[in-house]
């Protein structure tokens, strides 16, 4: 499934270089995303060093990374900085801080100032709402919505998805798309295209399935028959 067989964008989402290699490498992906828990889980010390390094790598990637800090004026200043480091930067910014409080004010500051931001950890209309009002039409963005874990609550991500599709088209912000994040399964790319979205993050392991959408369902069950024998197999196991 390359980047011609779709209509909607996939964003690798880790912080393994290698890995965004490899899938850029296959023509599969159409930028990154990362977060400070991948950042602990592939132990990056060094952030400055670690984007910089990515951007040049992959300048004709989009990219996105996280401000670090809790309180909005230092969020405000992380993000300033990070953004200058390359054209093809989206600075994450959460719509809350950890007390819940509205990020919007520093949204719209860093929006009308050309910053490219990437509006992170959305579950809400209400949230959505808040970074419409605060976004600039004139300065690209995205609008991310965690699907995957508003489905693990119970809800059905979907409608919320094709819901704030509308409210960025009504605004209108001609610049700005919405990202369905936190990516459960592959059937979540076909859910994502159908509400209008227009990009996925998808984890590594997904990213090595991908060659699966669109294989013939006897396929499928003859493969998974083989890999359960071979198993048996390689196991050793008798009855």
């Amino acid at each position: 499934m390359g980047r011609a067989g779709r209509k909607i964008k996939l964003f690798a989402d880790g912080a393994d270089l290698n890995e965004i290699k490899k899938f850029n490498e296959m023509g599969v992906i159409d930028g990154f995303t990362s977060n400070p828990f991948f950042l602990k889980k592939y132990g990056v010390k060094n952030y400055e060093g670690f984007i910089r390094e990515a951007v040049e790598m992959f300048p004709n990637l989009s990219m996105s990374f996280e401000v670090l800090s809790d309180d909005l004026p230092t969020m405000e200043r992380e993000a300033r900085k990070i953004s200058s480091w390359a054209e093809n930067i989206f600075v994450k910014i959460p719509i809350t801080n950890t007390r819940g409080d509205s990020t919007a004010p520093i949204i719209r500051n860093l929006s009308q100032a050309g910053v490219k931001l990437n509006i992170t950890v959305i579950f809400t209309l209400d949230q959505v709402k808040s970074a419409v009002a605060a976004l600039s039409k004139e300065v690209s963005s995205y609008i991310s919505i965690f699907a995957g874990r508003i489905a693990d609550t119970g809800l059905n991500p979907l409608p919320i998805i094709s819901e704030s599709v509308r409210l960025v088209n009504d605004a209108p912000l001609p610049r700005t798309e919405v990202l369905w994040a936190s990516t459960k399964q592959l059937y979540n790319i076909i859910e994502a295209e159908q509400t209008g979205c227009s990009i996925i993050t998808i984890g590594y392991e997904l990213l090595d399935r991908l060659p699966v959408i669109g294989k013939s369902l006897e396929e499928s069950s003859l493969d998974m028959v083989k890999m359960f024998y071979e198993a048996t197999e390689s196991s050793g196991l008798v009855v």
